[in-house]
């Protein structure tokens, strides 16, 4: 088995490819009527190995794909190829036929839905896992501890560029540093995510900033800059944490406590951490998902993803989610069940009652498959 890797600007690329070599030998004699006649290699048809499974999308997922990947490598039967362009490009290659799953940081919006459609491309949406978006600085950044939600939109919204850029012109009492803003590019779902929760609207963001689809070169510039802040998924601050430091985000909403929230697996999981939690999510194409090496590489992704999660630093969804996950999957039931619709403030429980009325639960799953099995063995003997 060869083994190749290699980091791609946009993203994760890991090929994992299976070399067989198979020796013929031919003989056999006229005069031997017992034996079978030799078969002459021209004639013979070679079996054509499985088409790769392309996987593309969100950047906040590849953590996740990358663990899980690495655990499918001992029951690899084909290519297994993902990168992370980020969710929007992500969608816009899946819903024109060219990737067979997409990686998702928010639902698929109503624009991808038609795209989708017009290019007779159905879906079937699957949450892995709920993830945080964290808001940080450097480790020498001593002068900001907490933000509130007005604060955020005072410092990401439109009518910011050109005015808030120094550190004093966010809040009195604060130095006259200059603000050096990151983020994420146009196409990621995290920063629809974000500029919806933050702002009220998707692209409604100040456009002055550094952006980037790949979230590593946002930690390097935020660790690196001073007066920088940046914002992207929990799993890049959790492995950063010697390099960063979290803003605490207070949301005005008391109900999440008087006091502003740090970003972490316990508070996302709590649903403390708001408006900034979230879903994320598999769309795995219908047709493809009729290829069995797409069946068994989704069927093992879903229960791996649940158990690798915490790993990454993200929350790993109940036991019962992955089982409404599978039974949709089990079932090919397509269509999402936000139709569009914005997430923000959503709950784990909220989306476990929405999962759940969607799949028309009967009381019973279908049974774990011998790919979910194999998930859980593999994540067992990781060491």
């Amino acid at each position: 088995m060869r083994i190749l890797g290699r980091r791609t600007p946009r993203g994760f690329l890991l090929v994992i490819t299976a070399v067989g070599l198979a020796t013929a030998t031919i003989s056999g004699c006229q005069s031997q009527p017992e034996k079978p006649p030799a078969v002459s290699l021209e004639s013979a048809t070679p079996t054509p190995e499985p088409a790769a499974v392309l996987v593309d999308g969100s950047s906040t997922v590849l953590p996740i794909s990358k663990s899980v990947l690495a655990l499918y490598a001992s029951r690899l039967v084909t290519d297994i190829r993902i990168e992370g362009a980020g969710t929007g490009a992500g969608f816009q290659k899946f819903c024109a036929g060219k990737t067979a799953i997409n990686g998702a940081s928010r639902p698929i919006t109503a624009t991808e839905m038609k795209l989708c459609n017009d290019n007779n491309v159905e879906y079937i949406e699957l949450p892995i896992a709920f993830d945080g978006v964290a808001v940080v600085v450097g480790k020498a950044n001593d002068f900001i501890e907490s933000m509130t939600v007005d604060e955020l939109e005072k410092l990401w919204e439109a009518a910011a560029e050109g005015n808030i850029l120094e550190w004093s012109d966010l809040r009195k009492g604060l130095p006259e540093t200059p603000i050096k803003l990151a983020g994420p590019g146009l196409e990621s779902g995290t920063f629809d995510f974000f500029t919806t929760a933050v702002i009220g609207g998707e692209h409604a963001s100040r456009s002055d900033y550094k952006a980037s689809e790949d979230d590593q070169v946002l930690v390097d510039y935020v660790a690196t800059t001073p007066g920088a802040l940046a914002y992207f998924g929990l799993a890049y601050y959790a492995k950063n944490k010697d390099r960063l430091r979290a803003i605490a985000i207070d949301d005005g909403q008391v109900e999440n406590g008087k006091a502003p929230v740090l970003p972490s697996p316990e508070t996302v999981a709590d649903g403390s951490y708001q408006p900034l939690s979230r879903p994320l999510f598999f769309y795995v194409s219908q047709k493809d998902a009729e290829r069995a090496e797409v069946r068994d590489f989704v069927e093992f992704y879903l229960r791996a993803a649940r158990l690798v999660a915490p790993d990454v630093g993200y929350v790993a969804l109940p036991e019962s989610s992955f089982k409404l996950a599978q039974e949709r999957f089990e079932k090919r039931q397509t269509g999402t069940i936000f139709e569009g619709a914005p997430i923000i403030g959503l709950t784990i429980e909220e989306l476990m009652t929405a999962e759940t009325h969607a799949t028309h639960e009967a009381g019973t799953h279908a049974p774990t498959t011998a790919a979910s099995n194999a998930a859980e063995a593999a994540v067992a003997r990781k060491p």
